[in-house]
């Protein structure tokens, strides 16, 4: 194989604290391809024989010719951005989390990215890879700052130990390699290479100084009495230990890159037409043809153009499409159970329901992540509320249409269903925003949507007393 991975499980020796354990060593041959693939054609090209063979009796100089005229196409990069932004299509929700905490969220790494960017960009690399680690970290007792969230790839988790306790498997030893930008003289800047060791309420951090050894730099104790340490998973194995999703598709990806650079080199070559020259006698001497020259040939000799006709060629072609053909099945099929090809209703309805449930693992999985990441941010932040958070399952566009719409209203009309069931349904297919909160307007519309007005001082009735008249008065005007 191009990678010289036999298959063999190798044990690994683990000696110091950089050391990658045997379950690294044996999954890091499955990312190789990958990470050449996110590099695009400088990366493949990178890799020059090792994913492009160069052919028996070829020239080194031919195929360094043909090495630069090969492209890639992004397959597997899209179909990994794709499945990652059907997660984030809408964005994450968060219940009964503290405002002090949702505002945090804004900028959720310290790096500027809010909460659905991050879950955004931490679900690509858990497709990527099979699973992705999240350390919520924070700053040193005394020092000013709050928690943080940071993403790890496997290729960052160099080794760990695990217990079940409480009926629960637990970490109870992680490595994670760093690189960290240090300043360098007056106005220059070096990546340091470090290993952050964390254990259950300690950690420990280990530099790599200029000979190459890892040395202890700084230790200390955590407010946590367990590793703030959250795992996601697109394809399990073990514990911290997966394989990618997407490796078939890498492999796809690679083979219509190889296939796409015979086609182009065959056809830079057969774009120029061969001159041909019959009855010309071998023991004359060498000519030359142009735009500018003519040749003076014998009387029975005769001079032309010779091409390939190209029937080869189609084939070529078709071979690309069933590439490309595959590489869609592969991606949507299998991880969507959706195809971009026509089918019928019915048989949507029967891969979605199988295909649904990768998908669903995965949504499921990054949720409890930010789920676990958020108890972790609030025990930093010692608060009692925690809250939970939901990820988007309407992978593809569900959008209700005006006859469904109408319906609805006429069986909420005729007293069949509720109101809030008629606006969960309608916020469900996308006629609603996805800022519509269907419990404040059931609230709202119950009464009445009117702010209550002063009401007007109640008027006060004077009574006008007249005055009793004189008996004697009275009795002479009678």
């Amino acid at each position: 194989m191009y990678s010289g991975f036999s298959g063999r499980q190798r044990v690994g020796n683990v000696t110091t604290v950089e050391s990658p354990n045997t379950a690294y060593i044996n999954m890091e041959p499955h990312w190789l391809l990958i990470e050449a693939l996110l590099q695009g054609t400088y990366g493949i090209r990178k890799g020059h024989r090792k994913y492009l063979p160069q052919e028996p009796r070829e020239l080194d100089e031919a195929y360094d010719n043909r090495l630069m005229r090969s492209t890639l196409a992004p397959y597997f990069v899209r179909l990994e951005r794709m499945l990652a932004g059907m997660l984030t299509r809408k964005p994450v929700r968060l219940e009964d989390v503290s405002d002090v905490v949702t505002e945090q969220l804004f900028d959720v790494d310290l790096q500027g990215n809010d909460l659905n960017v991050w879950t955004y960009e931490t679900a690509r690399k858990c497709i990527r890879y099979g699973h992705v680690g999240v350390l919520v970290d924070a700053p040193k007792a005394g020092e000013n700052g709050r928690p943080y969230w940071t993403q790890y790839t496997p290729r960052d988790i160099l080794g760990w130990r695990s217990e079940v306790a409480n009926g629960s498997q637990q970490l109870t030893m992680v490595r994670l390699m760093e690189k960290i930008t240090v300043p360098d003289g007056l106005y220059g800047e070096k990546q340091v290479e470090q290993v952050r060791v964390l254990t259950p309420g300690a950690f420990e951090i280990h530099q790599k100084d200029d000979k190459g050894d890892f040395r202890l730099i700084d230790e200390g104790r955590t407010s946590l009495s367990e590793i703030p340490f959250a795992v996601a998973y697109s394809n399990r194995v073990g514990v911290l230990e997966s394989r990618p999703p997407l490796a078939d598709i890498a492999e796809l990806n690679l083979k219509a890159y190889q296939v796409q650079s015979d086609l182009d080199n065959q056809l830079h070559i057969s774009a120029v037409p061969m001159l041909a020259i019959y009855g010309f006698p071998q023991s004359a001497e060498e000519i030359s043809a142009g735009p500018g020259e003519a040749m003076a040939l014998p009387e029975t000799a005769r001079a032309e153009y010779i091409e390939p006709s190209g029937n080869s060629y189609s084939a070529q072609f078709q071979r690309l499409e069933q590439i490309a053909q595959q590489i869609n099945e592969l991606g949507l099929a299998a991880v969507l159970g959706q195809k971009l090809s026509a089918e019928t209703a019915e048989a949507k309805r029967i891969d979605r329901s199988q295909g649904d449930s990768t998908m669903m693992v995965i949504a499921q999985q990054m949720q409890d992540l930010i789920d676990n990441c958020l108890t972790f941010h609030a025990q930093y932040m010692q608060q009692a509320q925690v809250g939970s958070s939901f990820i988007n399952r309407d992978f593809l566009s569900t959008r209700l249409e005006p006859q469904e719409i109408q319906a609805l209203l006429q069986l909420y009309t005729a007293g069949t269903i509720t109101q809030e069931t008629l606006l969960n349904q309608l916020s469900a297919g996308e006629v609603l925003g996805d800022e519509f909160n269907v419990e404040e307007e059931v609230e709202a519309t119950q009464t009445g949507g009117l702010i209550e007005m002063d009401k007007p001082e109640p008027k006060v009735e004077t009574e006008v007393t007249m005055p009793e008249a004189d008996p004697e008065v009275t009795d002479e005007l009678d």
